[in-house]
């Protein structure tokens, strides 16, 4: 298996979750799958490369699951970005819109340097939000970001138009 059709293959589709007219996609039949989750992370990881990034940041919960063995892969760092109160040390925190109310990120204010090209790794790009909050908290340690790394993009919601521009995008299928 190495085609991104084989991995879309494994991805179920559930209408109506997590309200009427929602049709959600379900990784989780493809992390159960071992061969369509190392093809993903190989595929990942060639498209990574060409960024040439130092290091990896994972957004919680979901970019952990594809950031840390694409940073195994690479030979790469790994960092993490967490929800609010889940990181001991020193702290930059955004807070970014949600569809109903709103959400925080926060990066170890150490855990870059200026001359660091982290890319940013999640499984869905969508609305953006999310990895446009993880964008702007890269930007407060003074780091550059190399790129951003998706398993899935919905390319009819507005998710690029969120994050910075410049910043090359890439995701592994598009719905």
């Amino acid at each position: 298996m190495t085609t991104t059709a084989d991995i879309q293959a494994l991805i179920r589709e559930i209408p109506d979750f997590p309200q009427p007219g929602i049709l959600f996609r379900d990784i989780t039949t493809l992390l159960k799958d071992a061969d369509g989750l190392k093809a993903s992370i190989d595929l990942m990881a060639e498209q990574a490369v060409q960024y040439q990034p130092d290091c990896i940041i994972g957004i919680e919960s979901r970019g952990f699951i594809f950031g840390m063995p694409l940073a195994y892969q690479l030979g790469l760092s790994f960092i993490p970005v967490r929800k609010p109160g889940k990181l001991p040390a020193a702290v930059h925190q955004v807070s970014y819109d949600l569809e109903y109310g709103q959400d925080s990120l926060e990066i170890h204010q150490d855990a870059l340097q200026p001359h660091h090209r982290p890319l940013i790794v999640d499984d869905l790009l969508a609305t953006g939000g999310t990895a446009a909050a993880a964008a702007q908290l890269v930007q407060k340690t003074g780091a550059t970001i190399a790129g951003f790394s998706f398993l899935i993009e919905l390319t009819d919601l507005p998710g690029r138009q969120k994050l910075p521009e410049g910043i090359p995008v890439n995701a592994l299928i598009s719905y």
